[in-house]
């Protein structure tokens, strides 16, 4: 059994009066005035469409196709919505609800915070992906209001029985972890801050009968207690902030795993369907088998574990990272089947759009790491070192690699290697390897013994120290890339920060030893030992806390008995500690009345310690007959406050957007099916707008919401009156200043999560400390105030950044004042794309002597102080970008040439320029992030890329066409364009051009693509030219490389002069036959007219005579001779009236 609960403690008699008096002491403030104020909490669950009012309904986030509410916008015809748009929706809702302590009925407090103005405000910040060459880096979020929403269950006793608030969940392409903040707009009860981790589950589908169950295996529904009493703690590991869900294994002879995707706010138990196989041999001998699923690692889509000597990976489902969906349909995927797999190494950082595993060998490959790469989903090993085994590059005949860590930023792995000497001695060395150039050299030689420290905290080894017998036992490393802190740890700790010379680490006992490090990568860490204990450890600082067992968790565990917390039980087993949002939790098993469950809470580390400094520091003295207690704080401030912080959005890079629910018509407020489709369909179209606007072609105003709004706000007045006057269509009110992008955020007075510089940029702020002595020395007519507290600004890469730190006393305050300014000193980056391949670094600013036992109250318990850790990211930041001014390049360029002739077929969305004017080219520099919009300075290389006739017969140009149709050395005829500049690269293979440039003539020579380009109609010629702009090695004014590619549409190219000449003549050969067709018309008419009266006049005689025959039968025969004589007659006289009619004709002519 392995307790986390009290354990008894040997206590002098006269100190339980003490303890029973601490227990008082030291209860937190809150204690007071909970008759007062009550506690409560955000409740928030996922619904999807079909569970929207229902009161239980739960749903975990599977689905990820978007539907269609079109239907619901047909009905607003007097609304500020784009028809021709189509709106979609989201396929889930957030249901948001809250409870207090001490009250039973939730629904009353709902009904109560909606009546008295209550309304909950969501913040869903969306994960960058880890592939950024598919998606875009940014750092992204959106604000919603949550919209109240009647439950339609009959009730007869009120007007409202059940009743939550909801908001759309939306989703982004790229993104599969959200975190949901939820916070109060300030009306109603007050309700502290809560943070939910809303992932998409990609290992869950819908079967036959919509059901959800497990791709990777079958959920068990029961926790049995043996699956966790008496069994280790074990760690939990997964890519930091990119994994959506969480697997923990461990579990004794089951094949099963622990799976969440809430961060163990719930889980589930499955049992993978994997094939189990035994395939031991002479070169992986197993000693035993067994089910158990000793090593988890979870990724971004990919889940990894290892069953005896074998490793299995299953990638989820998810359509929103991959173009395709290729998930693990078959099954769990057995990988390196021939090798025997010791143990799998995570790699907790990613890097160039990938993530990565390691697993280590033994048997036949000894001495090797099987390297992973997991890229969309698809997974790749590869064995390092490439040449040969570490064995053979060391010059040892036996060796074996206990642990290995990757540094991504440096491509350089770190190895643990144990080596057996000549006479069966083993000691331990640091191993590097560079995966780009193949080398490996020994970094350190770990001391066969634990170093003697002599009472000292720490001990820097050098080679001279003495040792005690005690052997130095590695079994692990731990390594953080934002400050370069590598640790190795066994039954020591020794660290270093160049993984060459190393400090040991004396208050940690060298009779325990370290099972697993868990590490926040924001300055601290626990250590849990063997043995289930607890340790502490500031980054930065050498002194090690026990955590548990300890003196403070007792009394932290008197004061939860006190309150009745079902959160602690007398027998409880942890099953892992982890670190989630910069706090340590716990994932603990509890029997309590012989009921086991399975809970995460929250481990008191700022509690613990100031209840161990408390206890360790009392002074019992006597005054008159009875004893009084005093403490002494070791804490050289009393106030510590930041001050005059900068706007945040500029250095954390976050993007947010702002979305109301639409005013609906109805006098409670509440809002139905519909309108909350409504929402939903406008949330979509401003998250789409966001998408669409990263274009090549700049807008004339600066925001993606401007296209929603700018042929409707002419119209505002009249949307209003519409909705005051409850006249909208569909009972719905859209609002247009609802929908917008926020700019303007401001500091909370508090260090950024993290903070991105450009070249040359500073973050700078100020540390307000009131002190607790101060010392006061008289020099002349002058006091000189000196001050016990002292401010330290430690830097991760001061070869990289700098800081500058400035002091002012304030006497009559008793306080200090210090100015930090952190700057870029534009050394250690190359240019790079927005938010690529940026360097992890860091700030680490602290009071000397405060670690550890400074503490500020707050409404969320107390908050550990004078320790300030910020990651720091150089290179370009997220959310810049170069974007072509078209609006003030056509204004220019009319002016210059003085006149613009657009193409006959004009398209808004690119203009067209004709080919014989100079062409001058603007560009500007946007921030998505804070709105700012200038003219880019600096300088650039113009190169075109593509280009076709048409729109679908563009074509990528090869590297060798690039250098022809763009180089001014070119010698073969084939430039496309030229400039009078006569700034070149250094290879003077490209013009230089910037916004002073003289402009673009374009030439089309012989054997440029665009020359003798043919017409497909009367007009003139035009062609498309692909065209990149990059800033790439030219311009040192930033490390960002803007890379813009756009299409040039240009018109009115001139023809060569061969088909010039071929069409002229033609033309002229269709113009000359055109007049000698005439002239011959014109020559031949008369005699055309005489043939034709006569042809004219013979058939008129035929028809005359055919029309005057009669018949007649055989017995009149003398009537019918009567007839022929008269017709034969009027023929005659006919035929003279023709014949004169024709020479009066004649006549006339």
């Amino acid at each position: 059994m392995f307790p986390v609960g009290p354990a008894p403690w040997p206590r002098l008699r006269v100190l339980w009066a003490l303890w029973a008096l601490l227990v008082v002491l030291l209860a937190p403030w809150r204690l007071w005035a909970i008759q007062e104020t009550q506690e409560c909490t955000w409740q928030v669950v996922l619904n999807n469409l079909e569970s929207v009012g229902k009161n239980d309904a739960i749903d975990h986030f599977v689905d990820q196709e978007l539907y269609t509410v079109d239907k619901v916008f047909d009905l607003l015809v007097d609304a500020p919505i784009d028809r021709d748009e189509t709106y979609l929706g989201f396929p889930y809702y957030l249901k948001i609800n809250y409870s207090c302590t001490g009250e039973v009925s939730s629904e009353a407090l709902v009904r109560k915070g909606h009546l008295t103005g209550l309304k909950p405000v969501v913040l869903v910040t969306f994960q960058s992906p880890v592939n950024f060459h598919r998606w875009k880096i940014e750092q992204l979020q959106i604000q919603m209001e949550a919209a109240p929403f009647r439950s339609p269950e009959r009730c007869d006793a009120e007007e409202v029985c059940l009743m939550s608030w909801y908001t759309p969940m939306p989703i982004k392409n790229g993104s599969v972890v959200m975190r949901v903040d939820v916070s109060s707009n300030g009306l109603g009860p007050f309700i502290p801050n809560k943070r939910f981790h809303v992932n998409i589950n990609g290992f869950l589908e819908r079967g036959r009968d919509h059901e959800l169950q497990f791709t990777v295996g079958n959920e068990l529904f029961h926790l049995i207690p043996r699956h966790f009493v008496n069994v280790p703690s074990r760690p939990l590991w997964y890519t930091v902030d990119q994994t959506p869900v969480l697997i923990l294994g461990g579990i004794p002879e089951e094949k099963a795993i622990l799976l969440t995707d809430t961060n163990f706010k719930d889980f589930f138990l499955v049992e993978l369907s994997i094939d189990s196989c035994w395939v031991g041999s002479f070169y992986c001998p197993q000693a035993s088998f067994t089910a158990t699923i000793y090593d988890a690692i979870a990724t971004e889509s990919t889940l990894f574990i290892r069953q005896n000597q074998l490793i299995y990976y299953f990638t989820g489902t998810y359509t929103t990272l991959y173009e395709n969906n290729h998930g693990s349909g078959e099954g769990w995927v057995r990988v390196l089947a021939n090798e025997c797999i010791k143990r799998l190494c995570p790699v907790h950082f990613h890097s160039n759009g990938s993530e990565y595993v390691m697993a280590l060998t033994a048997g036949k490959n000894e001495g090797y790491v099987h390297f992973g790469t997991i890229t969309d989903g698809l997974v790749s090993f590869k064995l390092l070192p490439r040449d040969r085994s570490v064995c053979n590059a060391i010059l040892v005949d036996n060796c074996s690699i206990t642990w290995a860590v990757f540094i991504a930023g440096d491509y350089n792995l770190l190895m643990l290697v144990e080596i057996v000497g000549p006479t069966s001695s083993k000691y331990f060395q640091v191993v590097s390897y560079d995966l780009v150039s193949d080398y490996l050299v020994v970094l350190y030689t770990i001391p066969e013994f634990i170093p003697d420290a002599r009472g000292l905290e720490f001990l820097m080894i050098l080679g001279t120290e003495s040792y005690t017998n005690f052997p130095m036992v590695p079994k692990g490393m731990s390594y953080n890339p934002y400050n370069n802190l590598l640790l190795i740890w066994g039954n020591f700790l020794l660290q270093s920060f160049n993984s060459e010379n190393f400090i040991y680490l004396a208050d940690f006992p060298k009779e325990l030893s370290i099972k697993y490090l868990v590490n926040s990568f924001r300055g601290d860490m626990a250590i849990v030992t063997e043995n289930e204990e607890i340790w502490y450890l500031l980054e930065g600082s050498y002194q090690v806390y026990q955590l548990f067992p300890s003196k403070a968790w007792e009394v932290y565990i008197s004061l939860q008995v006190l309150q009745q917390s079902s959160r602690y039980a007398p027998n409880e087993t942890m099953v892992t500690l982890f670190y989630e949002d910069n706090k340590l939790y716990q994932l603990v098993y509890l029997i309590d009345n012989q009921q086991g469950r399975l809970i995460k809470r929250l481990m008191p580390v700022e509690q613990l310690l100031m209840y161990q400094q408390i206890s360790k520091e009392y002074v019992l003295e006597r005054q008159g007959s009875h004893l009084t207690l005093s403490f002494s704080n070791f804490c050289p401030f009393t106030v510590m406050r930041l001050q005059e912080l900068p706007n945040p959005q500029i250095y954390t890079r976050q993007e947010r957007y702002r979305a109301q629910p639409p005013r609906v018509l109805e006098p409670w407020g509440f809002h139905s099916e519909n309108s909350l489709a409504v929402y939903q369909g406008l949330v979509y179209y401003l998250l789409s707008l966001h998408s669409k606007y990263d274009k090549p072609y700049a807008d004339p105003v600066h925001d993606p919401t401007w296209r929603w709004w700018k042929n409707k706000k002419q119209d505002q007045d009249y949307y209003f009156y519409l909705a005051n006057n409850w006249r909208s269509t569909g009972s719905v009110h859209v609002d247009m200043t609802s929908y917008e992008k926020i700019y303007d955020l401001k500091a909370e007075n508090e260090l950024p999560e993290r903070i991105f510089l450009d070249k040359g940029t500073s973050y700078s702020f100020s540390v307000f400390l009131t002190t607790r002595k101060p010392e006061v020395q008289h020099a002349g007519p002058s006091f000189q105030v000196l001050s016990p507290v002292d401010l330290a600004v430690v830097l991760a890469d001061p070869d990289c950044i700098e800081a500058m730190v400035k002091e002012k006393v304030l006497v009559n305050r008793n306080s200090v004042l210090f100015w930090v300014t952190l700057s870029d000193k534009r050394s250690c980056f190359d240019q790079g794309i927005s938010g690529h391949h940026l360097m992890k670094t860091s700030m680490l600013v602290k009071v000397l002597g405060s670690s550890g036992h400074c503490f500020q109250n707050t409404n969320r318990g107390p908050r550990m102080q004078s320790n300030l850790m910020v990651p720091v990211l150089i290179g370009c930041p997220p959310g810049k970008r170069l974007a072509f001014d078209i609006t003030y390049t056509l204004q220019y360029n009319r002016v210059q040439n003085k006149h613009y002739f657009d193409c006959v077929k004009v398209d808004p969305e690119m203009p067209c320029f004709l080919f014989r004017d100079i062409f001058y080219p603007f560009f500007l520099i946007q921030d998505l992030v804070t709105g700012d919009s200038g003219s880019f300075q600096g300088s650039y290389v113009l190169k075109v890329v593509g280009g076709g006739p048409t729109l679908d017969t563009i074509k990528e140009y090869s590297e060798e066409e690039i250098y022809r149709f763009n180089s001014p050395l070119d010698k073969t005829g084939s430039l496309i364009w030229t400039t009078e500049n006569t700034t070149t690269t250094e290879d003077l293979a490209f013009n230089i051009m910037s916004h002073n440039s003289l402009g673009i003539e374009w030439l089309c020579l012989e054997n440029s693509p665009c020359h003798d380009t043919i017409p497909h109609n009367i007009f003139a010629p035009e062609f498309f030219f692909k065209v990149l702009v990059s800033n790439r090695g030219v311009d040192e004014s930033t490390y960002c490389d803007y890379q813009l590619t756009f299409l040039l549409h240009i018109h009115g190219l001139p023809l060569s002069a061969r088909r010039a000449f071929l069409i002229l003549l033609v033309s002229a050969s269709l113009f000359v036959g055109l007049v000698i067709l005439y002239i011959v018309c014109c020559l031949l008419s008369p005699y055309m007219v005489k043939v034709c009266n006569i042809l004219r006049w013979k058939i008129n005689s035929i028809i005359g005579l055919e029309s005057n025959y009669t018949y007649s039968t055989p017995s009149d025969s003398r009537a019918f001779s009567h007839s022929g004589t008269v017709s034969w007659r009027s023929s005659r006289l006919n035929s003279r009236v023709v014949y004169k009619g024709a020479e009066e004709n004649k006549a006339e002519t």
